[in-house]
């Protein structure tokens, strides 16, 4: 059967790649250009969603259940509770400096370009190409071989997250 145009399998897939690329997006604007730092987080939480979208795109369900699980739901929910612990929303907040955001946003095009490059250069195959067995076992193995360095810097990552909740809950209670 001839589909015209979009509604074509391919023209479905390529509109659902549009629509996750730019649900990570919006979150990902949400999450550092919101004023409400639980508006950051919902904004975090959204990004996130939309990284395990464009994981199942690329066919590995369970990369896309993992960043669901760890990031959205231990991460997230982990901000969430730091920031209940934390002073009240309703204070004033200190206002933001010019040079930090000048630096933040230096840093954060640094990384942008970083990536970038590292996209360009990279040699993408495609995943017909690659192994078909992806079961835990094989995927367990990777992490502890050969993605080692990934693994690491995965829990890292989870570290300085509880750190930094950590951080922000004894700043509030300090101050009461």
């Amino acid at each position: 059967m001839n589909f015209p145009g979009f509604l074509s399998p391919q023209g479905i897939a390529t509109i659902a790649f549009f629509v996750v690329v730019a649900v990570t997006l919006v979150g990902a604007l949400i999450a550092v250009a919101a004023r409400n730092i639980f508006h950051n987080v919902l904004g975090l939480a959204m990004s996130l969603i939309g990284v395990a979208g464009l994981f199942l795109y690329l066919n590995s369900p369970f990369v896309a259940l993992m960043e669901i699980l760890i990031y959205v739901g231990a991460i997230c929910i982990a901000i969430c509770f730091a920031i209940m612990l934390s002073e009240p929303l309703y204070l004033p907040r200190p206002p933001r400096k010019f040079t930090k955001i000048l630096g933040a946003m230096a840093g954060s095009g640094l990384v942008f370009i970083f990536l970038l490059l590292l996209t360009k250069k990279t040699k993408w195959v495609p995943a017909a190409e690659r192994s078909t067995d992806w079961s835990v076992t094989t995927i367990g193995h990777y992490l502890l071989t050969n993605y080692s360095l990934i693994f690491e810097v995965v829990s890292l990552l989870l570290l300085v997250a509880m750190l930094g909740a950590i951080v922000i809950a004894r700043g509030g209670r300090g101050s009461s």
